[in-house]
């Protein structure tokens, strides 16, 4: 099978693209909004845009029923936010946190989730989430205004929190993490078995 993307529905084209970019990390984002209403929602359109400066990205796919969701419209407004990563003992608090709650509704006070100090940004973080990026706002870069389209989100990083309990010789033990993964519709995965390949070098 193949499918020329102009001759699909913005529909078919999601489902392609979220069931083939697989799997995805998670970024469970918390942001204030400028009368302090926290907000708590998760994006797996979400990786690594630069290591020096350190810069994250996540992608918003607006709802159908309004331009942007809660996180970036606190973002514009007060620029900071806090980039939770989810673990299997997260994941149910996290789903959760998916359901469309009003803009002046908090999903943290709605379910109960304890939260963190953060340490260079006024968002608290989830207190159970074993890493934490304390992030800045860098920028906005909108692909489309056409349904679907997407709206690149740069965070400049300015703080990492890792629970003791990942970390062994300064370094960040991924088992331990037990991060899960988004799959396309309502699919999800742990990081039930993995394995190594050195990378060939050329004589």
């Amino acid at each position: 099978m193949f499918q020329n993307c102009q001759d699909l529905a913005a529909p078919e084209k999601y489902q392609l693209l979220v069931n083939g970019v697989v799997p995805r990390p998670i970024a469970w984002v918390s942001t204030l909004s400028e009368q302090g209403i926290s907000n708590l929602s998760p994006y797996s359109f979400f990786s690594v845009a630069s290591v020096n400066p350190p810069v994250l990205t996540i992608t918003q796919v607006p709802a159908r029923n309004r331009p942007h969701k809660d996180t970036m419209l606190n973002l514009l407004a007060t620029k900071e936010c806090v980039v939770n990563v989810v673990t299997e003992d997260t994941a149910e608090l996290m789903n959760d946190s998916c359901a469309d709650y009003p803009h002046d509704t908090s999903e943290i006070e709605q379910l109960n989730i304890e939260t963190s100090v953060s340490e260079l940004v006024k968002v608290p973080g989830v207190a159970a989430a074993k890493m934490r990026f304390e992030c800045k706002l860098r920028d906005t870069v909108s692909i489309s205004d056409e349904p679907a389209g997407g709206t690149l989100i740069l965070l400049d990083v300015l703080g990492i929190y890792v629970a003791d309990e990942l970390v062994e010789d300064q370094k960040i033990q991924g088992a331990a993490l037990k991060a899960v993964g988004k799959l396309g519709g309502n699919g999800y995965c742990k990081l039930d078995s993995t394995f190594e390949m050195e990378r060939p070098t050329l004589a």
